[in-house]
């Protein structure tokens, strides 16, 4: 499946113009969600190739948010990887247990995050 459309999930407009900026240069079409709620309106009604999801967020938090889109029908074909500042191996390995397929800390290394998309395409 080759990724078009990015979903990034970030309460941090420093993070989404950052990303946005990333993957736009890199041919990507990106929307935005502020929130893991609406994360995951937005992951049923666009149907994104990929989500890059934050985890540190008000309300819905990302590991909740990635549980809910792993685990419905609708999304669970579309793969998260999460972006955060939780750099404990405790964080990647629940992180992934939520469904998750990747996980990258911030900031961002920009080489890193492009080979693991590529990795998934």
């Amino acid at each position: 499946m080759a990724i078009k459309k990015v979903l990034v999930v970030d309460d941090s407009a420093t993070e989404r113009y950052v990303l946005g900026q990333l993957l736009t240069k890199q041919g990507f079409e990106v929307s935005f969600a502020e929130s893991g709620e609406q994360g995951v309106a937005t992951a049923k009604s666009a149907l994104p190739d990929l989500i890059l999801m934050d985890v540190v967020m008000p309300g819905l938090n990302g590991f909740q948010a990635t549980r809910s889109i792993t685990r419905d029908d609708t999304t669970r074909h579309i793969p998260i990887i999460i972006c955060t500042s939780k750099g404990q191996e405790t964080d990647k390995i629940w992180g992934l247990r939520q469904g998750a397929k990747d996980y990258v800390t911030k900031p961002i290394d920009s080489r890193e995050l492009m080979g693991k998309i590529a990795a998934l395409n």
